[in-house]
């Protein structure tokens, strides 16, 4: 959706004068398309990232051992038992939450503006 709404604000008239100046599709989608639309791309990664490392319930239906389980399966069986451990499930969510928080800060600017679909 993203994609698609950024994709239809693009400015017709980069594309026509770039068609002008002699570039073929390839050049276009390097040169003007791609560096325009990069906070789309790096809010969507973030987005992607943040669903895919989250995930609990697919894994929890496929996997039928538990040698590889995902972080918050880890942190849901720290949860589980009579008596919870506080502060091993709050080590468990810290350690969760630092790739994605890592990722965003990382790509913070280009996912702020992704977001709020500016385009210079």
């Amino acid at each position: 959706m993203m994609f698609r709404q950024n994709s239809r604000n693009f400015p017709i008239a980069l594309l026509k004068a770039a068609r002008i100046d002699g570039e073929n599709d390839f050049m276009i989608f390097f040169k003007i398309y791609f560096p325009i639309m990069k906070s789309t791309y790096a809010a969507a990664a973030v987005i992607t990232f943040m669903n895919s490392w989250n995930a609990y319930l697919w894994p929890k239906v496929v996997m039928n051992n538990n040698r590889a389980q995902t972080m918050p399966m880890l942190i849901a069986n720290l949860a589980g038992g009579y008596t919870v451990d506080y502060g091993m499930l709050m080590l468990g969510v810290l350690f969760c939450s630092l790739p994605t928080i890592i990722i965003f800060f990382v790509l913070q600017k280009q996912f702020a503006e992704g977001i709020t679909g500016s385009v210079k």
